[in-house]
C-alpha cells in the first residue's frame, strides 16, 4: 500500500487550528485540505461523499458482501496540526535505512534529533525515517493517520477478493484544540462503532484517556504606592504565588506517567490589581479527578480565608474517560487486538495521557478506540515516523475491515 507519497502529500498543506478564532474550522487552511481530500476520495470511488461548511469530510467505501449483518464501521483521522508550533512550509526529509547515529535536522541552528535524548530512535533503526528540517513540526499527528486510510481503502477498492461491509470514513478538524468531535454528526456518519487513527507508536491501541477540565482562577489585588502600602496593598500576583504553590509540587505532568493525574498551569497573566492563572486538571479515575476540581476550589476558600473576596474560580469539563462507553462493547478492542497479531504486531494497550476525539465521540454514542499512526514526539521539531509503522498501520486497517465481515 502506497502511504509514504500520500503523507509527504499531505503535509504540504497547512492546518495548523487556532483556538482564538472561535470558527469551525478554525483555520482556513484545514477547508482547503479538506476540498482537496474531497477530490481524492472521489478518485478513489468512494461513495456518499459530503464535506460541509465546517470542514467535516465523510465518505463511504461500499461493502462487498451479501451478508446484511455485518455491521458497519469507521475510520476517522483529523486535518489539522497541533498550534504548538509552525506547520507551514513543512520540509520533510526522507533518512534511509536509519542506522542509530544522531540525525542533523538543521545543520545552521545545529538542531539534532540524537538517540541520547530521544532513545526510542534505536527501536527503528534499520529503517525509513521521515524528519522535518528542524524549524517546523511534522504533521504525522495526523496527516499520517489520513494517509494510512485513504492507503486502505484504495487496496480494499483494488482486492475485492477481501471481504468488508460498509466503511465509513471521516476527516475532521480542529481536534488539537478540542473542538474536533463538537460538530461531527454521528447520525450522518451511520456507524455502529469506529477507530480513530491517532495514536504515536506502532502497535499502540488504546481506548482509556484522561478525564480533562480546564480551571481558571482569577485573583483580584489592591494597589497602592509601594512606599505607603503598609497593610493596604493586595498584590494579586503574589497570592496567585501563593495559591500555586499550596498545589502538590509532584502532581505535575513533568512527576507523572502512567495512570498518575496532574494539575498544569499552562498560563499566569496579570498584574498588582489583577492576576489569572490556568490550569488544565486531569485524572483517569473520575473519583480522583472530581476530588481534584474540589482541591482547586477548597484553595481558593483558603485565600478568602485570609483575603476576603480576592479569589474565584470557574471550572469547566472538556472530556471524559472513554472507557466507560467501550468496555460495554469490548469486541471492538478485540477486534483491532486481533487485526494487530495477524499483522505481525504485539498490540500495545496503553491508555491514553491526553485526549482525542474519539473519547468525546464515545460520549455522543459512537464507541471509537485509538489505533497507532506511527508518528513520534508530536508537535515539535523533533517530531518523525517510520514508513513502515505507516505501512503497519494501513494493513491494520484493512484487516480491521476484513475480520468484522468475517464475524
Amino acid at each position: 500500500m502506497e502511504v509514504l507519497s500520500r503523507f509527504l502529500d499531505y503535509v504540504k498543506f497547512d492546518t495548523q487550528s487556532d483556538e482564538l478564532t472561535n470558527m469551525t474550522p478554525s483555520t482556513p487552511g484545514q477547508l482547503h485540505f479538506a476540498e482537496y481530500l474531497k477530490e481524492r476520495v472521489a478518485e478513489l470511488g468512494l461513495t456518499e461523499i459530503t464535506l460541509d461548511e465546517n470542514g467535516y469530510l465523510m465518505a463511504t467505501l461500499e461493502s462487498n458482501v451479501s451478508d446484511k449483518n455485518v455491521p458497519t464501521i469507521g475510520f476517522i483521522a483529523h486535518l489539522d496540526t497541533s498550534p504548538d508550533m509552525s506547520g507551514r512550509h513543512v520540509n520533510p526529509r526522507i533518512v534511509k535505512s536509519y542506522d542509530g547515529t544522531p540525525i542533523t535536522l538543521n545543520a545552521e541552528q545545529n538542531i539534532i534529533l540524537s538517540p541520547e535524548e530521544f532513545p526510542e530512535l534505536l527501536h527503528y533503526t534499520g529503517q525509513d525515517l521521515v524528519v522535518t528540517d528542524g524549524t517546523t513540526l511534522l504533521g504525522a499527528d495526523d496527516k499520517a493517520g489520513i494517509a494510512e486510510i485513504m492507503a486502505a481503502m484504495e487496496f480494499l477498492k483494488n482486492h475485492p477478493e477481501i471481504p468488508h461491509g460498509k466503511i465509513r470514513i471521516a476527516f475532521n478538524p480542529d481536534e488539537e484544540i478540542g473542538r474536533g468531535a463538537h460538530k461531527f454528526n454521528v447520525d450522518q456518519f451511520g456507524c455502529e462503532w469506529a477507530y480513530t487513527m491517532d495514536g504515536g507508536e506502532i502497535g499502540e491501541l488504546e481506548y482509556e484517556n484522561f478525564n480533562a477540565a480546564v480551571a481558571k482562577v482569577t485573583f483580584k489585588g489592591r494597589n497602592v504606592h509601594p512606599g505607603y502600602a503598609k497593610h493596604k496593598m493586595i498584590n494579586s500576583l503574589r497570592v496567585a504565588t501563593q495559591f500555586a504553590i499550596m498545589l502538590p509540587r509532584w502532581e505535575t505532568p513533568e512527576h507523572t506517567e502512567g495512570y498518575e493525574g496532574f494539575y498544569h498551569m499552562v498560563g499566569m497573566q496579570g498584574s498588582v490589581e489583577q492576576t489569572e492563572l490556568t490550569y488544565i486538571i486531569r485524572d483517569f479515575d473520575r473519583d480522583r479527578f472530581e476530588r481534584r476540581k474540589k482541591e482547586l476550589e477548597h484553595l481558593c476558600r483558603k485565600i478568602n480565608n485570609e483575603y476576603p473576596g480576592c479569589a474565584s474560580i470557574e471550572i469547566n469539563n472538556q472530556y471524559f474517560n472513554m472507557r466507560e462507553k467501550v468496555e460495554p462493547v469490548s469486541h471492538i478492542v478485540e477486534i483491532a487486538e486481533q487485526a494487530m497479531k495477524n499483522s505481525g504486531l504485539t498490540p500495545k494497550v496503553v491508555p491514553i495521557r491526553g485526549g482525542t476525539d474519539g473519547a468525546q465521540l464515545s460520549f455522543k454514542g459512537l464507541p471509537c478506540p485509538n489505533i497507532f499512526a506511527g508518528g513520534l514526539n508530536f508537535h515539535g521539531r523533533y517530531e518523525f515516523v517510520p514508513v513502515p509503522s505507516m505501512e503497519k498501520a494501513a494493513e491494520v486497517i484493512v484487516e480491521i475491515a476484513r475480520i468484522t465481515a468475517s464475524r
